[in-house]
C-alpha cells in the first residue's frame, strides 16, 4: 500500500541502467535512486515522530509537563513530513491524512495561543476535552500505524493503530487515569519506535509498493479528467 508519484518528463525520475526492474500488476517499473531517497526520508521522519513522543513523555515524567512542548514541534514536523514522502495507492486517502494532520497542528497551535506554551501540555493533562483540539493529528498518526500494519503485518505496528487512540479516547472520556494514559502511550511510543527502526534493513521497494499501480491509477484520473472536460 503505497502516494509520491513521480513527473514523467524529470531526469531524477528517469531510471539509470543499474536501477532493479519489477513486473507489476499493470506492467515493469523500476525504483530509481529517487525512490530510494524517498523512502529514507519517509522513515527518518517517522523516527523523528517516535523520538519526539518518547522525548516529551520522559520530560513529563521527570519534570513536568510546562517545558516538554517543544518536543510537539517534533513530532508535527516529523508526521508532517513522513506524510510528505509516503506511498499511499489511493490519493483521497493520503490527502485525508494530510489534512487530519494540519488541523490537528492548527488546533495545538490554537491552544498554545490560547493558554500559552508552557501551559499547553498541563491544560492538556488538566482538561482531557481539548484532546479534540489535537486529536485529528493523532488520527492521522493512527492511519501510518494502519498503514504500515496492512502492508508488513507488523505486529508493533498494533501500537500506533490501536493502543494510540484506546489511550486518548479513554482519558478524554474519563474512563483513564492520567497515570496510565501515560503509561499507555510510552509503550505505543516504544511499538513506534520498534517499528521505525524495523524498517531501516527494508529494501525500498518494500515501501514503494507497486509502482504500476500508481501510473495505472494516474492514467485514469487522467481520463476521467479528459472527459469531464470533453
Amino acid at each position: 500500500m503505497s502516494s509520491s508519484p513521480a513527473s514523467a518528463g524529470s531526469n531524477a525520475h528517469r531510471p539509470a541502467p543499474a536501477d532493479p526492474e519489477f513486473e507489476g500488476m499493470f506492467g515493469s517499473y523500476t525504483i530509481t535512486a529517487r525512490d530510494r531517497k524517498e523512502v529514507l526520508a519517509y522513515r527518518l521522519a517517522l523516527l523523528a515522530v517516535a523520538m519526539g513522543q518518547l522525548g516529551l513523555l520522559l520530560q513529563w515524567s521527570q519534570l513536568g509537563p510546562a517545558l516538554a512542548w517543544p518536543w510537539l514541534l517534533v513530532m508535527a514536523a516529523g508526521l508532517g513530513l513522513a506524510l510528505r514522502w509516503i506511498h499511499i495507492y489511493l490519493v483521497p486517502l493520503h490527502r485525508a491524512l494530510q489534512l487530519f494532520w494540519l488541523l490537528g497542528c492548527l488546533g495545538g497551535l490554537g491552544l498554545a495561543l490560547r493558554v500559552g506554551p508552557a501551559e499547553l501540555l498541563p491544560t492538556l493533562g488538566r482538561q482531557p476535552l481539548w484532546i479534540l483540539a489535537v486529536g485529528p493529528y493523532f488520527a492521522a498518526l493512527a492511519g501510518v500505524g494502519f498503514k504500515e500494519f496492512f502492508c508488513f503485518r507488523r505486529p508493533e505496528a498494533i501500537g500506533v493503530t490501536l493502543i494510540l487512540p484506546l489511550a486518548l479516547l479513554g482519558r478524554m472520556g474519563g474512563l483513564l487515569a492520567p497515570g496510565a494514559t501515560l503509561q499507555l502511550l510510552a509503550l505505543e511510543s516504544l511499538l513506534l519506535l520498534v517499528l521505525c527502526l524495523r524498517k531501516f534493513p527494508m529494501a525500498a521497494a518494500a515501501d514503494i509498493g507497486d509502482k504500476s499501480v500508481f501510473a495505472h491509477l494516474e492514467r485514469q484520473r487522467q481520463a476521467t479528467g479528459a472527459g469531464l472536460a470533453s
